[in-house]
């Protein structure tokens, strides 16, 4: 595995910290936050201005062509700043499948756009009655034309304000097809949700929702394997997300440690705040480790299902630790809503929930190594 980056990914990296550095403050959060809307326009303008929303969107339709590393360190970025844009949503969940599986008139049709931040893709990857998104319960029922779905999913990012919804559903032969559906159509019901990290989700009910073949993702065969490879990508992405989110809390940490003065010392110089703040750093540096990993599987069109899960351990059991530790050495300011640290809690918390409990990841690394041997890391 390469640990380095290209001039190029810096760059990237680079230039969203300084955007969204500069625009995503604590003091336009607490606005935002007041004004009760989705998405942060003017910052996912800034984005697409700056061409960081065609990271991975080929050249031909209007994007930088980086590839999935680069959109990863885009992600983490938003991490950072807990920054309400939907890149994870419209770039990971809807972009990528579209770039990688879609036909050339539906690239030429929708890249362009998601790549100048004109319109918003997702993937409705999560239900209430299945925790594996390989094995969704959405139904597809032949019909004349394509296929009826019924069914439900829920906290699909931004799927209120996605113009496409990409629906895995399990036909009646128990294959897998990916099928785009868009607001308006006939059986389709759309509600935003609420979550703890106040970020835009919404609950999508199908009832007998209507689509051709030609909507569906890649054709009527292999759809297992590209929803495996989605699922695959976003997981990377979320622990990229996570790995921002835990990174900038722990400096904010190291930098409240040096200011704040007890016993006339500052409480960063006391062993029992090293020691914690160290653990906590640990937990950061193997999240990194792991997610750079089945990241660079990824982009390398390699296996990345045992790497992933190992990330997604770490982004549940290291997140949820350094988070709390976090809180624990601020002090009673860590859980004050005034201050910025308590959205790192809550973004940490709600990520570890999404990706699923760090038990949950081990059983299945273990169940695995049972069923063939040794994983593919």
């Amino acid at each position: 595995m390469d640990f380095s980056f290209s001039d190029d990914e810096k760059t990237v990296a680079e230039l969203a910290r300084k955007i969204l550095s500069e625009k995503v403050t604590p003091e336009r959060l607490k606005d935002f936050e007041l004004s009760e809307a989705a998405i942060d326009t003017e910052v996912w303008q800034a984005l697409a201005d700056s061409s960081l929303l065609g990271v991975a969107i080929s050249e031909e339709h209007g994007g930088m062509d980086l590839g999935f590393l680069a959109l990863s360190l885009l992600c983490q970025e938003v991490g950072r700043t807990v920054a309400p844009v939907p890149v994870f949503a419209s770039l990971v969940l809807g972009g990528m499948p579209l770039a990688r599986f879609g036909s050339d008139s539906e690239q030429a049709e929708w890249l362009p756009k998601v790549a100048k931040g004109e319109t918003i893709l997702t993937a409705a990857l999560t239900e209430l009655e299945s925790s594996d998104p390989l094995l969704p319960r959405t139904r597809a029922e032949k019909s004349v034309e394509g296929f009826k779905l019924y069914g439900q999913k829920s906290l699909v990012p931004a799927g209120a304000q996605a113009s496409r919804i990409l629906i895995p559903a399990m036909t009646d032969e128990g294959s897998l097809i990916l099928a785009w559906v868009e607001p308006g159509m006939q059986g389709l019901r759309i509600e935003e949700q609420s979550a703890s990290d106040r970020q835009a989700y919404a609950l999508i009910e199908l009832d007998g929702v209507a689509v051709t073949n030609a909507d569906l993702l890649g054709g009527l065969e292999g759809g297992e394997a590209r929803l495996s490879w989605l699922v695959d990508c976003s997981t990377a992405a979320l622990c990229s997300i996570q790995l921002g989110v835990i990174e900038r809390a722990l400096e904010m940490t190291s930098e409240y440690g040096n200011e704040r003065v007890q016993f006339d010392r500052p409480i960063g110089s006391f062993q029992a705040f090293h020691q914690r703040a160290a653990d906590a750093y640990i937990m950061v540096e193997s999240l990194r480790l792991c997610t750079q990993e089945a990241i660079w599987l990824i982009s390398k069109e390699k296996s990345a299902l045992d790497s992933a899960t190992v990330a997604k351990y770490w982004a549940a059991e290291g997140a949820q630790f350094t988070a709390f530790a976090c809180q624990h050495l601020h002090g009673g300011i860590g859980i004050d809503v005034d201050y910025p640290l308590h959205r790192y809690f809550i973004w940490a918390t709600q990520l570890e929930h999404a990706l699923g409990s760090a038990p949950h990841q081990l059983d299945k690394l273990g169940l695995r190594i049972a069923q063939s041997g040794m994983p593919d890391f």
